[in-house]
């Protein structure tokens, strides 16, 4: 069932979700080796995927992001992110459980942030703002507006 969102709220969710995807894949794009070992760190990927991902993600990242900055597809796109960030909550859990201290590699390949209960938290948040754009009747300004006409 649809709801009722203020276009305004959708758009600050998309455009706040969107800018998050577009950063975290800055730093990864542009240093795909050390992301592939951050990748590594999880004990979750395969060591023959582990490159593949490496390059996927970020792109897929930055495909999210930009169609949620730009209003494109935007529904899918938040699915996408939504689904996404499940994905990420899920790798830090699961490292959380078996007492791993790496570094998540979210934002940044150089060390950045440990995995710990307040990624957990901002994953919850960003899964949320996902949200309102998913099930939003109208999702606020963008280019979807100008495929309708």
């Amino acid at each position: 069932m649809m709801r009722t969102f203020t276009p305004w709220l959708v758009l600050a969710c998309r455009l706040g979700v969107g800018g998050v995807f577009l950063y975290a894949a800055w730093d990864k794009l542009l240093h795909p080796q050390a992301f592939a070992q951050a990748i590594h760190f999880y004990h979750l990927v395969p060591a023959s995927l582990l490159h593949p991902w490496a390059h996927l993600l970020p792109v897929l990242e930055i495909v999210v992001g930009l169609a949620l900055v730009l209003g494109l597809l935007q529904r899918g796109a938040a699915l996408l992110a939504g689904g996404l960030t499940v994905v990420f909550m899920v790798a830090i859990a699961a490292a959380l459980a078996r007492g791993l201290d790496i570094s998540c590699g979210c934002f940044h390949t150089d060390g950045g942030h440990g995995v710990g209960l307040e990624l957990l938290v901002r994953d919850t948040v960003l899964l949320a703002a996902c949200l309102p754009v998913v099930f939003a009747r109208r999702g606020g300004p963008g280019l979807d507006d100008l495929r309708r006409h």
